[in-house]
C-alpha cells in the first residue's frame, strides 16, 4: 500500500537534467528493430515498409507516457500499482518476461558481426558477451547511472555516424522514397509487398522502441531517475554495494490542490519533451537512416533474405566504396549497437523480474533484498543464454522474430493493465486525454488482433508441415 504520510509534489526540474531514462529505452530498442528487423525488410522488399516503423514508434511513444504518468503521481512503478489491484500479475510479468527475452538472438547478432571483423567463433563471443554484461552491471555503484552512461556514450556516436553514411550513399530520390514509404507507397504496391513474411514485418513493428514488457521498466527508470514523486525513491544499488539494501518500493500520494496541480503540469510538460525527442525524434531518425542504408546499399542483392547476412552485405559495399576501414567501423557500429541493447534489456528485465518477486513476498509481508533477487535473475537469464547458444540454436533472426511474436502478446496485456490502473487510481483531473485514450485504445486493438493471426499463423504452419 501507499506510504500514508502526503508529501508536496516537487517543482520540476531544468529539462537538461531530466535527460535519461529516454536514453535506456532508446537503447533497448537499437539492435532488434532499429538495427536489424527494419533494414532486413528493407533490404528485400523496399521502403514501402516504413509506415510500419512510424506507426511502431508512435504507439510506443504513448504508451511510455502513460506508463510515466502513472510514476510521476506516485513515485513508484507501475508493477507496484498493479500487485497491489490484482494479485496475479506479478506472476505473469515474470513468466512472460523470461519467456519473451530468454532467447539470445540480439547478442548473438552482436558476435556475428564482430566475427566478421575480427574473427572468431560466434558462440564463444557470445557467451563472452554476456558474462561481460553481467560483470559491468554488478562491480558499478548505482546500476541506474551505470546503464544510462552506457546508452548514452554508443547513442551520440552511433546515430551521427550512420547520419553522415547515409548523406554519403543516398541520392535525392531515395530520400524521396522513404518518405512515400511513410505513407505506405512502394515500388508498384502499398503497403504491404508481396511474399513479405509477416511475422517478421509485426515483429518489427513491436519492436520499434523497446517492445513488450520492457516498456514497463521505464516506469522504474523514472523513480530512480527522481521524476515527480520518484524524488522520494531510493536508487537501487551494485552488488557490491548494496547486497543486503532493502528497498521500499511503495511511493507517497500528494493532494490534488491547485499547487500540486501546477507542478504535476509542469514535470507532465517537460518529461513529455524529454520523452519526445530523445525517444521518438531520435528513435525515428536511426530507424530511418539505417532503413534507407541498408536500402541503398543492398536491396536487390543475393543472399539477404537468410538471417543477417544483409548486414554483412552493407558493410563489405560501404567499404568497397569508400574505404574497408569504415566498412569494418560500420559492421563493429553496429556490433556495438546491439551489445548496448542486450545491456540495457538484461538490465530491464532484471528490475521487472526483481520488482515483482519483491511484490508477491510483500504479500506475505516477507522482506527481501532487492539488489541480491536483481542480480539472481540477471545471472539467471545470463546462464539461460549461455545454455541455448551452447546447444547450437543461435540463428539471430529467427530468435529475434520470436521473440518480438512473444512480446507484441506482452503490450496487448500491459496497454490494457496500465489504461485501467491509472483511470482507477489517478485523480480525475491527472488522467489521460481524450485524444491519448484513442490513441492508446488503437494500439491495444492493433496488438491484440498482430497477436491472434501471429500465432494463428504459427500454429496453421505447425500442423501443415
Amino acid at each position: 500500500m501507499l506510504k500514508t504520510e502526503k508529501k508536496l509534489m516537487p517543482p520540476a526540474l531544468p529539462l537538461i537534467k531530466l535527460i535519461g531514462p529516454s536514453f535506456i529505452l532508446l537503447g533497448l530498442g537499437l539492435g532488434s528493430g532499429e538495427v536489424i528487423l527494419w533494414p532486413y525488410l528493407s533490404s528485400n522488399w523496399g521502403l514501402g515498409i516504413v509506415w510500419g516503423a512510424f506507426l511502431g514508434i508512435l504507439f510506443q511513444f504513448f504508451i511510455n507516457m502513460e506508463i510515466e504518468r502513472y510514476a510521476l503521481v506516485f513515485g513508484e512503478s507501475v508493477f507496484v500499482g498493479f500487485g497491489r489491484k490484482w494479485k496475479y500479475v506479478p506472476y505473469w510479468l515474470i513468466i512472460s518476461t523470461l519467456i519473451g527475452f530468454v532467447w539470445p538472438g540480439i547478442i548473438a547478432s552482436s558476435a556475428f558481426l564482430f566475427a566478421f571483423v575480427f574473427g572468431g567463433n560466434q558462440t564463444i563471443i557470445a557467451i563472452t558477451f554476456l558474462l561481460m554484461i553481467g560483470i559491468v552491471l554488478s562491480v558499478g555503484k548505482y546500476i541506474y547511472n551505470t546503464v544510462e552512461r552506457f546508452s548514452k556514450i554508443i547513442i551520440i556516436i552511433g546515430i551521427p555516424f550512420v547520419f553522415l553514411l547515409t548523406l554519403y550513399f543516398a541520392k535525392l530520390s531515395d530520400w524521396g522514397a522513404l518518405f512515400l514509404g511513410a505513407i505506405g507507397k512502394g515500388n508498384d504496391y502499398w503497403f504491404f509487398p508481396q511474399a513479405i513474411p509477416l511475422a517478421s514485418f509485426f515483429a518489427a513493428i513491436a519492436f520499434s522502441g523497446a517492445g513488450g514488457n520492457l516498456n514497463l521498466a521505464q516506469s522504474s527508470y523514472i523513480r530512480e531517475k527522481g521524476y515527480g514523486m520518484g524524488h522520494f525513491a531510493t536508487k537501487l544499488k551494485g552488488l557490491l554495494e548494496g547486497g543486503h539494501q532493502v528497498v521500499d518500493l511503495n511511493g507517497y500520494e500528494f493532494e490534488p490542490s491547485k499547487e500540486n496541480v501546477s507542478r504535476f503540469g509542469a514535470w507532465w510538460r517537460a518529461v513529455n519533451i524529454e520523452h519526445f525527442f530523445v525517444f521518438f525524434v531520435m528513435g525515428l531518425l536511426a530507424m530511418f537512416l539505417l532503413l534507407l542504408l541498408s536500402y541503398v546499399t543492398t536491396f536487390g542483392i543475393a543472399g539477404n533474405e537468410t538471417g543477417i547476412n544483409f548486414v554483412i552485405n552493407e558493410a563489405r559495399i560501404i567499404g568497397q566504396k569508400t574505404l574497408p576501414l569504415i566498412g569494418s567501423l560500420f559492421a563493429l557500429l553496429m556490433a556495438s549497437m546491439l551489445f548496448l541493447t542486450q545491456f540495457t534489456v538484461l538490465d530491464a528485465n532484471s528490475r521487472i523480474m526483481s520488482e515483482n518477486y519483491a511484490i508477491l513476498k510483500s504479500h506475505r509481508n516477507e522482506k527481501v533484498h532487492l539488489s541480491k533477487i536483481y542480480y539472481w535473475f540477471l545471472w539467471m537469464q545470463i546462464i539461460f543464454g549461455i545454455i541455448i547458444l551452447a546447444s547450437g540454436f543461435s540463428e539471430p533472426l529467427t530468435l529475434l522474430v520470436l521473440s518480438a511474436l512473444i512480446n507484441a502478446v506482452c503490450m496487448f496485456v500491459h496497454i490494457g493493465l496500465v489504461y485501467k490502473l491509472n483511470q482507477a487510481e489517478l485523480p480525475a483531473i491527472l488522467r489521460l486525454s481524450k485524444i491519448r485514450k484513442i490513441v492508446i485504445g488503437i494500439a491495444f486493438v492493433f496488438f491484440g488482433i498482430f497477436s491472434a493471426t501471429s500465432f494463428y499463423k504459427m500454429i496453421i504452419n505447425i500442423f501443415v508441415k
